[in-house]
């Protein structure tokens, strides 16, 4: 064990060093309470340190993808692009996991493989798989709606010759993939931003897709030093807001239904947020977007009429376009050159 809590009795035990987890052993410790943390990977980060494949970065506002816990915090690290790849989150991570000391309260390459309640004593006991166990008062289960992927099951794999991989444990070190034949299984947000990087490296690239997915684009660009400013002006008064949108995220919504608007008027509302990027606009642009289901399909129909104007095959477009449930009804995916990439040449 890194900093060994094995065999003893603790205030809290915390599956999980990933940005809940870092959060829960601050607040814990702020509050004079004795906690470790069982970490499966060698490093703190959770997901972003497993998810590194090809294209990976945060589908939310990197200003807002942050600890609003310290102001000094806030005021010491400067995000570099509107949305963060994962080596930037990754790097933040570690930055707050150093600033705080939260790895001397963390045992890393331990899986947890047992939580056991013991009723007469009020306690939990904690095990890992090689075998180390804490007890503790309380048990933070901080190990994320996305710590154990789904590994499909499919005939023949195991005679396929050829390397497989998993985004979500894509090698450290990368992946070669130049003058490969690639296959893309999936086109959630895995696939949606890996499969454009993928492809400008590949020989070819072939996509299976079972299903369509809303996906909007990015429009990732440098943080603007101005907006930065006026966030760090009133951030807490910017989470404060953030905390009360139905999207937890600060958009403009207009407080009129989109019937209330000519066609060419809601048109250009659409195009406005298609143009800004960004998966909280063109769900939530007008107030009954997600309440309205003829609102929200004039939303869904913009969206299609993008896909069948980007992507020059139209039996191509058709495969791509999301037809199968209402837009926002599922997470919107963001993407860099998604629909393009299904012009080019090799894929």
């Amino acid at each position: 064990m890194n900093k060994t809590a094995s065999g003893k009795t603790i205030d809290a035990a915390i599956v999980g060093a990933g940005f809940a987890g870092m959060y829960s052993i601050y607040r814990l410790r702020s509050m004079g309470l004795e906690v470790h943390a069982f970490e499966a990977a060698s490093d703190v980060g959770g997901t972003w340190w497993w998810n590194c494949y090809p294209g990976s970065r945060c589908d939310v506002e990197s200003l807002d993808y942050c600890y609003a816990f310290d102001e000094a915090l806030l005021d010491e690290w400067h995000w570099s692009e509107r949305f963060a790849t994962q080596p930037e989150v990754l790097r933040y991570a570690k930055h707050v996991a150093d600033r705080y000391g939260l790895r001397d309260h963390i045992t890393f390459n331990a899986r947890v493989n047992s939580c056991v309640w013991d009723e007469d004593e009020h306690l939990w006991t904690v095990s890992t798989e090689s075998g180390e166990t804490v007890r503790a008062r309380f048990l933070i289960a901080a190990s994320g709606c996305l710590s154990k992927p789904h590994r499909p099951d499919l005939p023949g794999v195991d005679d396929f010759a050829g390397r497989v991989l998993f985004t979500q444990a894509w090698p450290h070190e990368g992946v070669e993939l130049a003058g490969k034949r690639v296959g893309v299984i999936g086109t959630g947000s895995s696939g949606i931003q890996s499969i454009p990087v993928i492809a400008r490296e590949a020989a070819h690239l072939t996509v299976f897709q079972r299903t369509a997915n809303f996906t909007l684009p990015a429009v990732n660009r440098p943080v603007d030093p101005a907006y930065e400013a006026e966030i760090r002006a009133d951030y807490l008064g910017h989470r404060r807001e953030i905390l009360q949108n139905k999207a937890a995220t600060v958009k403009q919504t207009l407080a009129e239904s989109a019937f209330d608007f000519s066609d060419a008027e809601r048109e250009a509302a659409y195009e406005a947020k298609w143009q800004r990027g960004g998966a909280g606009g063109i769900p939530i642009v007008f107030a009954d977007s997600l309440t309205n289901p003829a609102s929200n399909k004039e939303a869904a129909k913009f969206v299609w009429r993008k896909i069948s104007e980007i992507v020059d095959d139209p039996e191509t477009a058709e495969s791509l376009t999301p037809r199968d449930h209402p837009i926002a009804t599922k997470r919107i995916c963001l993407d860099t050159d998604y629909y393009a990439t299904f012009n080019r040449a090799n894929v």
